[in-house]
């Protein structure tokens, strides 16, 4: 599919996407869309601050922009810093706006419109009048609900933008695997990621140590716990209900070394969260503890096995757990989740994927 003649020979494209880590990488595959599609075009991110930690490690991604936007739910800038941001934004060609089905792109559209952005994309279910001028009428949810990663390839290809290669994107330098290495892990050993920005997806820190303890009895894998510094508190409950040996990493690695960390894993067991998409873009198996708060954001190519408990309220889009119970995570048991993990460690796909990523 070819490019239509307005985003043809574009010269500086400005990819938005205001939400976390996870939610740019699974925007890679589409960014990669547009850099394949138009290969003389200068790209740029619009992120918020969590998103552009990710961008720093997105080869696709020329620059970033950063950008706590007022209408989303993280802590947002002030008048003046908006204004400046949209001065930032004079001069680009186009801009594509990356939401999920829940959020408008109609505030970011409008910011781009004030910025004199002459052609801006997005999925839009109103009626956008002036503010795009390539308007994708959405059909979620009303007509289908698709993967993230799916949702947003559809949207580059929209205006002629698409990519054979259609895998999340991650990298780390040389320096992050030396620092990983000198961790002093063994050749086996399984990355547990117990936390979550929002609480309704967070698996109970007892149940994971239970999890790990039973496959740390049955595979001899080390297990190591990360997490930044504010979850500190987090990892050592996780590493107290523990029997076996445990390595606990709060606040000890930067995101390219988490990766690197990830890349010589054999397996992640995380919840729905940021080191899952990591661990999806560089082919290392996942468990992932899914909390039914939205249906997109399941592991992206890559093994992985998807645990959750059924509940009239999924779908809530919330962070916070609207009936205090927590049962789509909380009824998962700790033995399910030592069995998807024993399963993966075990699986012949695993090694095929586990040589790529060490060879990444």
């Amino acid at each position: 599919m070819t490019p239509p003649e307005p985003w043809r020979h574009l010269r500086s494209l400005l990819c938005v996407r205001l939400d976390s880590l996870g939610d740019v990488l699974m925007t890679t595959p589409a960014i990669r869309a547009f850099r394949d599609s138009l290969p003389g075009a200068r790209i740029t991110l619009l992120t918020s601050p969590a998103g552009a930690a990710a961008a720093r490690h997105v080869p696709e991604v020329d620059d970033v922009i950063v950008f706590a936007a007022p209408w989303m739910k993280a802590p947002c800038a002030s008048h003046e810093e908006a204004l400046s941001v949209m001065e930032k934004l004079r001069g680009f060609d186009a801009a594509a706006i990356f939401t999920v089905y829940s959020q408008s792109a109609l505030p970011a559209a409008y910011l781009c419109y004030l910025a004199g952005i002459p052609r801006r994309l997005a999925h839009c279910r109103e009626n956008p009048y002036h503010l795009l001028t390539h308007w994708v009428p959405d059909p979620e949810p009303a007509q289908l609900v698709r993967h993230e990663v799916e949702r947003q390839l559809a949207l580059a290809a929209a205006v002629g933008c698409t990519s054979a290669d259609t895998r999340l994107s991650f990298s780390f330098r040389p320096e992050d695997r030396e620092r990983a290495g000198k961790l002093g892990l063994g050749p086996r050993y399984i990355v547990v990621h117990p936390g979550a920005s929002a609480p309704s997806r967070r698996y109970p820190p007892q149940q994971f140590a239970r999890a790990m303890d039973l496959v740390a009895a049955r595979s001899a894998c080390e297990i190591v716990l990360t997490g930044d510094a504010g979850e500190a508190a987090l990892l050592d409950e996780v590493a107290r209900g523990m029997r076996a040996p445990v390595r606990a990493l709060a606040g000890q690695l930067s995101l390219g070394e988490l990766g690197a960390l990830i890349a010589g894993a054999a397996l992640v067991v995380c919840n729905n969260t940021g080191p899952a998409h990591v661990a999806a873009a560089l082919g290392t198996p996942v468990v992932d503890l899914y909390a039914l708060t939205n249906p997109q954001h399941t592991p992206w190519r890559v093994p992985s096995r998807v645990l959750s408990h059924d509940v009239p309220c999924r779908n809530c889009y919330r962070s916070v757990c609207p009936q205090g119970h927590h049962d789509c995570l909380r009824k998962v048991a700790p033995e399910a989740v030592a069995a998807a993990a024993l399963d993966l460690l075990g699986s012949p796909v695993h090694a095929t994927y586990h040589e790529k990523a060490i060879a990444a």
